[in-house]
C-alpha cells in the first residue's frame, strides 16, 4: 500500500550451445549439447538497473523534506526515476492534489535546488520548479507523476467508465503549458482494481486493462506508463481480481507493491515482518512474501524485466509485545514519530536498532515494542534476488524516509 505517512529495459540473455563431431574427413554434424542446454536455461536473465523512488507531494510540511534534499543526500546520483506523489483522481479526471506545495510554495536561496531563491512574480515556483532544477543538475533522471495512493484511489471506478476521457485529462495534467517540461510520464496507483483497498471497487476484472490501454493509446510510446500493483499472491486474492498480464503490454514497468504485508492493523499480533523477501517458519499468510509475488506475476505472464522490487524505507511494529522473535502477540500498534504502527528508517536505526532477521528482512525488539524493517544488509540479500530474477530493477517507498546520508538508496544496486 503506498500510504501518506500523515496524522498522514531490461533484456533476456541469450545462451546458444552445440557439440560439433568430425564424423569423416570433410564432414560436420551439429548436436545440441543437453547439458549446456540445462545450464542455460537454468542462468538468471539480465537484471535490469531501474531505481524508482517515490517523493511525496506533503513531506514538504511536517517532515521538511524538499526536492533540495534528493540532491544533497545523494539520492539523485542513484535514482533512475522518481514517482510524484500523488496526483488525485476526481469526477472520472487526473486532478491536481496540493497545488500550493506543487506550484506555488516559495524557495529561498538555501532551500533551493541551485541556490536561486524564486521571486513573487515567476510563473512556477514549488515542487514542480525544484523538480526542473533537479533534473537540470541531473539530465539523465526521469520524473513521472503518480496518480492515486491509498487515500485518492476511490475516483478510479469513475475513471474507468470512460478510459479515454481520463487519459486525455491525464494527458492535459501532465503535459501543462506551465510545468510541461516536468514530468516524463505517469504512474497510475490504483488501490485496488476490482478489489477492496481504502474503499472496494466493483469495475470488474477487465478496467485496469482498459484504464491503462486508454493511457498508452493517449500518450504514445515517447512516454513512460507505470502501474503500482498489489503484491497479494494468494490463490483468488487481488492478483487474480484484474488482468494484470493483459495490461502489461501497455505499461514500461509494474512496481508490486511488496512491503505492508503485516502490521498492526492486526492489532494484537501475531509480530511479523512487513516486508519478506521469503517465507519462513510460522509465517502468518503462506505466500505473503516477495518472492511469492514475484513468481505469481511471472506465472501469469508479465515479463520479469517488467517487474521491479518494491522496497520500503519504513518500519510497521506493535507494542506490549514480550517475544524476541516474529510470532508474538501486541497489544496495539507501536508509537510512530508520524503515526501509529510506523516509523522511517531514520528514526528506526538508532531508536530500536535491528536484533535479528527472518524472511531475508531486520526485526528488532526493543523494551516491549517490536518492529520490522530493511536495512543496508537486507537490501543487498534482496538484491541478490533481484538480479538472480532478471527483473527491470528496484523501487521504493519513499525518500524521506532515508537517512541524511542515503544510506539505504546507496544499498541498492
Amino acid at each position: 500500500m503506498l500510504r501518506p505517512h500523515l496524522p498522514r529495459r531490461g533484456f533476456k540473455a541469450l545462451f546458444s550451445a552445440a557439440c560439433c563431431a568430425v564424423l569423416g574427413a570433410g564432414l560436420l554434424a551439429g548436436a545440441g549439447s543437453a547439458t549446456a542446454q540445462q545450464q542455460a536455461d537454468a542462468a538468471p536473465k539480465a537484471a535490469g538497473s531501474k531505481v524508482v523512488g517515490y517523493f511525496t507531494e506533503w513531506g514538504v510540511y511536517d517532515r521538511n523534506y524538499h526536492v533540495k534534499n534528493v540532491d544533497t543526500s545523494g539520492s539523485a546520483d542513484k535514482l533512475t526515476h522518481i514517482n510524484y506523489a500523488f496526483g488525485n483522481v476526481q469526477g472520472g479526471k487526473c486532478a491536481m492534489g496540493d497545488s500550493y506545495a506543487a506550484t506555488d510554495k516559495a524557495y529561498t536561496a538555501d532551500q533551493s535546488v541551485d541556490g536561486v531563491a524564486d521571486t513573487w512574480d515567476q510563473p512556477l515556483r514549488g515542487n514542480f520548479n525544484q523538480l526542473l532544477k533537479l533534473k537540470k543538475k541531473h539530465p539523465d533522471l526521469k520524473i513521472l507523476w503518480s496518480f492515486g495512493g491509498w487515500t485518492w484511489s476511490g475516483g478510479f471506478g469513475e475513471a474507468a467508465k470512460d478510459p479515454a476521457a481520463f487519459a486525455q485529462s491525464c494527458y492535459d495534467l501532465v503535459e501543462n503549458s506551465k510545468w510541461a517540461d516536468v514530468f516524463d510520464g505517469i504512474d497510475i496507483d490504483w488501490e485496488y482494481p476490482n478489489a477492496c483497498g481504502l474503499t472496494c471497487d466493483t469495475s470488474g476484472r477487465e478496467a485496469y486493462k482498459n484504464l491503462m490501454a486508454a493511457l498508452r493509446s493517449k500518450f504514445g510510446g515517447d512516454y513512460l506508463i507505470t502501474s503500482a500493483i498489489p503484491a497479494d499472491a494468494s490463490e483468488g486474492g487481488k492478483l487474480d481480481a484484474a488482468d494484470y498480464a493483459g495490461a502489461a503490454q501497455y505499461v514500461d514497468w509494474y512496481n508490486p507493491m511488496t512491503y505492508d504485508f503485516f502490521g498492526a492493523w492486526d492489532a494484537q499480533g501475531p509480530t511479523a515482518p512487513h516486508s519478506p523477501l521469503t517465507s519462513y517458519d510460522g509465517i502468518p499468510k503462506a505466500s505473503w512474501h516477495s518472492s511469492a509475488t514475484i513468481a505469481k506475476l511471472k506465472e501469469m505472464g508479465v515479463p520479469a524485466s517488467k517487474l521491479l522490487l518494491g522496497i520500503g524505507f519504513y518500519g510497521r511494529g506493535w507494542t506490549g509485545v514480550t517475544q524476541d522473535a516474529p510470532g508474538g502477540t501486541a497489544t496495539g500498534p507501536a508509537a510512530g514519530k508520524y503515526e501509529q504502527g510506523i516509523d522511517d528508517y531514520k528514526e528506526l536505526k538508532s531508536k530500536c536498532p535491528a536484533t535479528g532477521t527472518v524472511g531475508g528482512t531486520a526485526y528488532a525488539r526493543c523494551g516491549n515494542n517490536w518492529w520490522s524493517y530493511d536495512t543496508p544488509q537486507t537490501i543487498a540479500g534482496k538484491m541478490d534476488y533481484k538480479n538472480q530474477q532478471g527483473l527491470g530493477g528496484t523501487f521504493f517507498w519513499e525518500l524521506s524516509g532515508d537517512t541524511s546520508g542515503g544510506e539505504l538508496i546507496k544499498a541498492i544496486n
